[in-house]
């Protein structure tokens, strides 16, 4: 049996590859078994994020006839997605190119590296992708990602039957949480072995084979060991039946390992991490295999990479001790939710038991129908009465505007963020203060998800785009204040420059924002009016931060004393207006006279008759 420990797995026989995909069929198996009750809390808050009634959430087993559910889990979840992503990606140049080197450095090679970015996570859906990461974010509390070189193709429509490029480039690919296992003792993820599991057709594994770079290879080992057998299962099914039936080892999804052979899916386990051989005393670190129905390895190599590692990144968002299996956002309000659903539904059936009260009959009285004018017969010693509840429960709804106000802030999602303002008169410089503090936890959060998920992912696609990209690769580049498209072809080694691409949407989002505050509130303080103080202070470089904050850089609005050259041209504009305008009098003046002493203006006489 192999041991596990933080960054390496031991087993003590090498003997074939069947052996090693048993033992990451087993590493697979229990991983996944150990994480059983974290699947089941993301299976209930699931459930309360998209019910449309109590009835699939734990309440519907609450003895109520309403089955009201008031969906604050799931806009909580929508807010905190619309701000997240709002911080992370405010615009298009939310990343910037940071040189090694002074050779990379070169602001042509720092041109030509982020338009390369930019053009390649506009094409390949990065954005879609990264909305769906956002989300599992929020949902499991944990993102994970890889980094793929794909060269997509598709059929030329006018019926030539050629394959025509699509896209050829690196590929953000999300990983669901619920497909990935891990040792959660690590140090970190990249410290793990960790095995991804897809379930594939074989349609999808043939075109992977085409699209993805470096999976030819195993693919068709894949479809050579997989599908012969499940040939030989069809052909043999009277024979096989019994034993797989009655097998020991189930494939997640399936029944048995008959129904999963005969569904013409193909179970793929991808191991990244370090194995070590204690027999023969070898270590294969940072070792790739991946494993076909669990009893095939049909590729084991070390990574391919320029970066040394995976090619998968992960991201938590809360952080638990000794423990890589982060929380999320909404874990703790689950219950709040639950609690909020019984008190709006136990605040209906009041209401319903108000409305329509029960009825106590004493003596002889007949059948009547309740009802606005309803008349009731009975003997002299009968009565009717009616049992009320205690109006007290509709004081529920106080409770329920406590539980989501709290649910709000405990979520990190500051309510100024939704345009709704905290009570009671500030001034300027307060507003911003409070907004800064109340939403110190979405800050951080927005900044840890930058530097530990969106940095790696863009120098992952960048190291796969320098391994992999082979040809020039052309570019249309569209200028964003004239709107005219340009071309730029990138070589091979344009993209060898040493440096990293790091984001700046969170921190342009909060601390931007902040600086710029502080700048307009000692701009009006009686601190800067003194001649003593701003007199030290320059204008020019105030001017330039005041356009790096607000982002107008694009549009060269800061140039040393533009301002004094551009008066002075408004000003000679406007003399030699004044000139040509004086000169036209002049003329028109002069022409008058010259027409009048050769007689041929009308008198004023006659110009009066002809009228």
């Amino acid at each position: 049996m192999p041991t596990k420990n933080s960054n390496t797995v031991d087993y003590k026989e090498l003997v074939s590859g069947d052996e090693i995909a048993s033992l990451v069929a087993n590493m697979w198996q229990g991983w996944k078994s150990s994480r059983a009750g974290w699947e089941a809390e993301r299976a209930e808050l699931r459930n309360y994020l998209f019910a449309t009634d109590t009835s699939t959430t734990t309440n519907g087993n609450l003895p109520w006839k309403n089955t009201t559910t008031r969906p604050k889990l799931t806009q909580i979840r929508d807010n905190l997605h619309a701000n997240y992503m709002a911080a992370l990606f405010p615009h298009e140049d939310w990343f910037t190119w940071e040189a090694a080197n002074s050779d990379a450095a070169n602001k042509e090679k720092a041109k030509i590296i982020e338009a390369y970015m930019k053009n390649k996570i506009k094409q390949s859906g990065f954005m879609q992708t990264m909305s769906q990461l956002v989300y599992d974010y929020i949902d499991y509390g944990n993102a994970f990602a890889e980094v793929t070189y794909v060269r997509e193709t598709a059929i030329d429509p006018e019926g030539s039957g050629l394959e025509l490029p699509k896209y050829s480039g690196p590929k953000l690919v999300r990983i669901s949480p619920l497909n990935i296992v891990m040792n959660p003792k690590a140090q970190d993820f990249h410290s793990t072995p960790h095995i991804v599991r897809s379930l594939m057709s074989a349609g999808e594994l043939a075109k992977m084979r085409k699209t993805v770079a470096g999976a030819a290879g195993w693919i068709d080992e894949a479809f050579d060991k997989a599908f012969s057998f499940r040939q030989n299962v069809s052909a043999n099914a009277g024979q096989y039946e019994d034993p797989l039936i009655q097998a020991a080892l189930n494939i997640d999804g399936f029944g048995n390992l008959y129904e999963y052979y005969s569904s013409g899916q193909v179970e793929v386990l991808e191991f990244h991490g370090d194995l070590y051989d204690s027999e023969n005393d070898e270590l294969l670190e940072n070792y790739r295999i991946i494993v076909v129905d669990r009893a095939h390895v049909v590729f084991k190599g070390p990574y391919d990479s320029w970066l040394g590692q995976s090619n998968r990144e992960h991201v938590g968002w809360r952080q638990r001790p000794d423990n890589l299996w982060a929380m999320g956002p909404l874990d703790n309000l689950v219950g709040m939710q639950y609690r909020i659903d019984h008190l709006e539904n136990l605040k209906a059936d009041v209401f319903d038991q108000i409305a329509h009260p029960i009825a106590v009959h004493r003596g002889d009285v007949e059948d009547w129908d309740f009802g606005p004018g309803a008349r009731i017969y009975m003997d002299i010693d009968a009565s009717v009465e009616f049992l009320r509840p205690d109006a007290t429960a509709l004081n529920a709804d106080f409770q329920i505007q406590q539980l989501e106000n709290s649910m709000e802030e405990m979520a990190g999602a500051p309510r100024q963020a939704m345009g709704i303002r905290t009570p009671g008169e500030k001034t300027a410089f307060e507003v911003q203060t409070l907004e800064n503090n109340t939403g110190r936890i979405f800050q951080h959060k927005t900044g840890y998800y930058d530097a530990n998920f969106n940095q790696p992912i863009l120098n992952q696609m960048l190291a796969a785009a320098r391994k992999n990209i082979d040809a020039p690769d052309l570019l249309r580049i569209e200028d964003p204040d004239f709107g005219v498209a340009s071309f730029l072809t990138i070589l091979p080694e344009d993209l060898q420059a040493k440096g990293t691409l790091s984001p700046k949407g969170s921190s342009h989002y909060a601390r931007q924002a902040q600086i710029f505050q502080n700048l307009n509130g000692l701009a009006s303080s009686a601190l800067y009016q003194d001649p003593a103080v701003n007199v030290h202070m320059s204008g020019l470089s105030i001017a330039k931060a005041i356009e790096e904050l607000v982002d107008l850089e694009r549009f060269d609005v800061v140039m040393p004393n533009i301002r004094v050259a551009e008066q002075m041209e408004t000003q000679q504009m406007s003399m030699a207006g004044q000139q040509q305008l004086q000169q036209e009098e002049v003329t028109d003046t002069t022409g008058t006279q010259m027409l009048e002493d050769e007689g041929l203006l009308p008198e004023e006489g006659d110009l009066d008759a002809e009228i």
